[in-house]
């Protein structure tokens, strides 16, 4: 096994299957600009190195996966600097699904925002039953802006899916279940358990493969997500140039409930 320091992650890895544990507990593990940088790294690390057959991706703590984006760092960006915050998540995420190497998420409490974000960029998803899912992001006069708009809704059908964006609400495993959003639920204690077997599993099929088909069933979506993306990112940081957005941001970290104008 290996384990690497980094500030906001924990890497370990063991019979081919490497382990990331976002480790942010006191925020939730909510997802800022540092995340992003070491879990790039990460992702990098395993593509050069290539012993790496299966990832596992969960939270440390008992409450959330990650709970969304850092509202404090969102807060302070202007239009230009919140389109550049959207492409590079959208990039990081974007890296790691295209990685050639099967990443199971296991859910393990809120995954909200940019967390669901997160999961959604994995392969396969497990969770465990106290699992929330939700794109809270409307509620704060914004729209996801890590692929959320593109990869929501190809998971549970368009319907539900715009219902989920336009609503924010907030699921838990079971409706997660049921729409597709999720492969499995398990006991929190069995979580992890559970993604471990699955990803040695997968880890002992043919790795070319295992490429393959993450190829193959990528090319579906390929065609439209570019555009789909660059549209997300512009539309990311128009909304952070509106009153809305000034508003539901400082409402968020006051505790309050906001009060949109519509402008």
């Amino acid at each position: 096994m290996e384990n690497k320091a980094y500030e906001n992650l924990i890497f370990e890895e063991r019979d081919n299957v490497a382990m990331i544990i976002l480790n942010r507990p006191q925020k939730l593990n909510a997802l800022n600009t540092e995340v992003l940088k070491e879990l790039e790294a990460v992702i990098n690390k395993i593509k050069v190195e290539g012993s790496t057959r299966a990832i596992v991706i969960t939270g440390s703590g008992e409450k959330a996966f990650a709970a969304g984006a850092d509202i404090g760092e969102i807060n302070k960006l202007d239009s230009l600097k919140a389109k550049k915050f959207s492409e590079y998540g959208q990039k990081v995420f974007s890296m790691l699904e295209e990685c050639g190497i099967p990443v199971i998420a296991a859910v393990n409490g809120y995954a909200l925002g940019g967390g669901c974000e997160l999961a959604l960029a994995c392969h396969i998803r497990l969770a465990s039953e106290t699992a929330k899912f939700g794109q809270p992001e409307v509620k704060l006069g914004l729209i996801p802006g890590y692929g959320g708009t593109q990869r929501l809704a190809r998971l549970t059908g368009t319907g539900r899916g715009i219902e989920l964006l336009l609503t924010g609400e907030t699921i838990d495993a079971q409706e997660a279940l049921r729409i597709g959003l999720v492969n499995r639920i398990y006991q929190k204690d069995e979580l992890l358990i559970r993604a471990n077997e699955l990803a040695i599993m997968i880890a002992s099929q043919p790795r070319e493969a295992v490429a393959l088909i993450l190829q193959s069933v990528l090319m579906i979506n390929k065609c439209g997500l570019k555009a789909g993306l660059e549209f997300e990112a512009g539309s990311f940081g128009v909304c952070c140039s509106t009153n809305d957005f000034k508003e539901g941001t400082a409402a968020f970290m006051e505790k309050r409930n906001p009060k949109f104008t519509h402008s």
